[in-house]
């Protein structure tokens, strides 16, 4: 189900990222920690499905074989999934949960952010309306990750375990391969060393702010 334009196998990708990491969110549907939580968690599930869907059309639009989203969502074999490791990873405890949201959102607000300026008009619109439930979603997961990491020795703990878990994970999500590359020569979208700018300073920021390290390159 691969489509042929470049934008097609692009907005796949992004429909992808979106719906693993929403389906793996929805899991804590009346497991989270407290009814806030609860409640939050479910409708940042239902955002990142809302925003696969609008993926999902444009790559039909641009040439992926499929009758409808629905189709894309539930009929396709794991291994025509394109999304990227980071949203897949297993939930674990809350600690990995909110971690994962995080490292996601980061990397999604700064690219979003970016693409609005896209001169494809499909993926500026759906980049201009999906920023604003991901600059939401960003701030809240920041600021978790802060307060958690910055906390009782437990939290930080758990925190700290986290980030090591899944930080091996966020260098696929800015390394650029060569449809990305042309997409951004063509100003599609932008350049993966743009979004890793911003992606590596909002990353520190929060993590200085919550006194965690990542764990070395190995």
């Amino acid at each position: 189900m691969t489509a042929t334009d470049p934008v097609g196998q692009l907005a796949l990708r992004l429909a992808d990222n979106c719906l693993i990491l929403g389906q793996r969110v929805s899991a804590w549907c009346g497991h989270a920690p407290a009814l806030e939580e609860d409640i939050a968690l479910a409708n940042t599930a239902l955002d990142l499905i809302g925003q696969a869907t609008l993926w999902f059309d444009l790559a039909i639009a641009r040439g992926v074989a499929a009758e409808n989203a629905d189709a894309l969502a539930f009929g396709r074999d794991a291994r025509e999934f394109r999304n990227c490791l980071l949203v897949e990873q297993p939930n674990d405890d809350y600690a990995v949960t909110l971690m994962r949201q995080f490292l996601f959102d980061s990397w999604h607000h700064a690219f979003l952010d970016a693409a609005q300026t896209s001169r494809d008009d499909g993926v500026a619109e759906i980049a201009a309306v999906a920023l604003k439930e991901v600059r939401y979603h960003r701030d809240r997961a920041r600021d978790l990750v802060i307060r958690l990491g910055d906390g009782s020795p437990e939290s930080h703990a758990r925190m700290n375990r986290a980030l090591s878990l899944l930080w091996r994970f966020t260098g696929e999500l800015t390394a650029g391969d060569r449809l990305e590359r042309d997409l951004a020569a063509r100003g599609v979208i932008p350049d993966p060393d743009q979004v890793r700018a911003a992606y590596d300073a909002d990353l520190a920021d929060a993590l200085f702010a919550a006194g965690l390290t990542p764990p070395a390159d190995t």
